[in-house]
């Protein structure tokens, strides 16, 4: 019995390092899990970038800004000196918050009079947008207690009133609906995996059954019998995608403050780079078991995790952030969001546009590179 295991056990474990894939599967996926979900999955709010816009220029402003930026959860973004220069890096997202000090604050401090500073905040990510009001409510509270507490000084004790307030305004959703920013990385996250995995599986269909040779000698175009494969499921995924956004509306109050051409043509970029990785997968896998396996890894967990749909990727560390660089969600939840929620028009979500038509144009290059190699 010993020696009978003995030798099952040491020809399981020879086969298992003659197999390649299944020892990958084994060793390297648990660990880029462990990595993802150890680094990835934060959820503490870090590095938000605030753009300052100080009307006062006193000393006291000054300190005020300091208390923000030395606080280790945001970081300066720069001056604005106009309300369309703020509106303009919240719509960019190169600022998550703003912080507004009113004309005359350090006058007023100094003669004891309460001031109010405003802090305005991007609510595209609820969760984000709750807890920066919670720290900025913090510091100016904090602040608030050390000029009061040396305002009673001088004044030999009482109770005076708080010198320095918050009034937190919050764009875009200022209910804070969790929904108005789950919905978008939502769809970003079904149109995703359904394109991919049906993409993928069309073609390794005909490898499995056996007709690929069939249709090889059949005087049809690797470029007709691609587009012949994927365009109905491009239809069928474009609308199952507009459905859900009409749906979203309907139940959930989703708007839709920006124009629809835009939508259709953000959610229509994002689709053909996802079919073109679906493809890109079939002509890898052999049969529809291992295409699946691959679709569902290379497309769920970075939509989930590392396209900005839940957790922000400002709180990453840095080399997972630049891996998210190569996530079309990434890409396509910004705009989406700008879209949607803040009603912006293509000036604004080019960047994001472009980043989509790159990664559509690699991946239908790289699959008809492998497909024109296969059909030789």
């Amino acid at each position: 019995m010993i020696v009978t295991l003995r030798a099952m056990m040491t020809k399981e474990l020879r086969q298992i390092m003659r197999d390649r894939r299944t020892l990958l599967i084994l060793v390297f996926v648990p660990a880029l899990f462990l990595l993802l979900y150890g680094y990835a999955l934060n959820f503490d709010i870090k590095n938000i970038d605030l753009a300052v816009e100080d009307q006062d220029g006193s000393t006291a402003s000054r300190e005020l800004i300091s208390a923000f930026t030395n606080s280790g959860y945001f970081t300066y973004a720069g001056a604005v000196h106009a309300g369309e220069e703020l509106d303009w890096l919240i719509d960019t997202n190169a600022a998550r918050a703003a912080l507004v000090i009113p004309a005359g604050y350090g006058a007023d401090l100094a003669r004891g009079v309460p001031v109010r500073v405003q802090v305005v905040v991007n609510g595209d990510n609820a969760n984000t947008a709750s807890a920066v009001v919670g720290y900025a409510g913090a510091i100016v509270a904090e602040a608030g207690a050390q000029l009061l507490a040396l305002a009673a000084g001088a004044a030999g004790g009482g109770a005076p009133r708080p010198l320095v307030t918050m009034e937190p305004r919050v764009w875009y959703n200022p209910q804070l609906r969790s929904a108005l920013f789950l919905v978008p990385g939502l769809i970003a996250y079904i149109t995703m995996i359904t394109a991919v995995i049906s993409t993928s599986l069309a073609v390794v269909r005909e490898k499995e059954r056996g007709t690929m040779e069939q249709i090889r000698m059949a005087p049809v175009s690797p470029v007709a019998f691609v587009l012949g494969k994927t365009i109905p499921y491009s239809v069928i995924a474009f609308m199952s995608a507009v459905l859900i956004v009409l749906v979203s509306m309907a139940l959930f109050g989703l708007p839709q403050r920006g124009p629809w051409w835009l939508l259709f043509l953000t959610i229509g970029l994002f689709l053909v780079g996802a079919q073109g990785q679906g493809l890109l997968i079939s002509t890898v896998a052999q049969n529809q078991q291992v295409a699946f396996q691959l679709a569902l890894l290379s497309s769920f967990l970075p939509t989930f995790i590392l396209s900005g749909f839940i957790f922000p990727i400002t709180s990453m560390p840095v080399a997972v952030q630049t891996i998210t660089h190569i996530v079309p969600a990434r890409y396509f939840v910004a705009a989406l969001r700008a879209i949607v929620l803040k009603g912006t028009g293509i000036h604004v979500v080019w960047t994001n546009l472009v980043a989509l038509v790159i990664f559509a144009s690699v991946m239908l290059g790289l699959s008809s590179l492998r497909l024109q190699r296969e059909w030789r």
